[in-house]
């Protein structure tokens, strides 16, 4: 069984940092392009974050998150990271990780990916 688990999530105050997993169980998340994604009550879905399969770049989809938030994997342990720091009421929202094996889905509508998790809630509030 195919599936993507995210961990990570909880609350936390303006300014401080989280770091959410996504963790693949079932197949190998080195051959596959990682996104990551959000959305809060009421508002679309939105990416946050992505690292391509093949060549290994990673990208921030919107202002908000440059500087702020940054994608990684660790292969050994088969999982990609979302480090966010400095983080704002506004990031506030279920975070969503999803993969694919196409290396150019990070350009692509989130709907290109093939595989989601079930995200992990992230609050940020004083």
């Amino acid at each position: 069984q195919l599936q993507l688990v995210e961990s990570g999530g909880g609350l936390v105050q303006p300014g401080g940092s989280l770091r959410l997993s996504c963790a693949g169980s079932g197949f190998t998340l080195d051959y596959y392009t990682v996104g990551w994604f959000r959305q809060a009550p009421g508002k679309e879905r939105e990416g946050v974050s992505c690292i391509s399969s093949t060549s290994g770049t990673s990208t921030n989809y919107g202002d908000s998150a440059k500087g702020r938030f940054t994608i990684s994997r660790d292969n050994a342990k088969n999982t990609v990271y979302l480090q966010m720091n400095s983080l704002k009421p506004e990031d506030t929202a279920m975070y969503y990780c999803a993969a694919d094996p196409r290396d150019y889905v990070c350009y692509s509508p989130p709907e290109a990916f093939g595989f989601w998790g079930q995200g992990t809630q992230v609050t940020v509030s004083s």
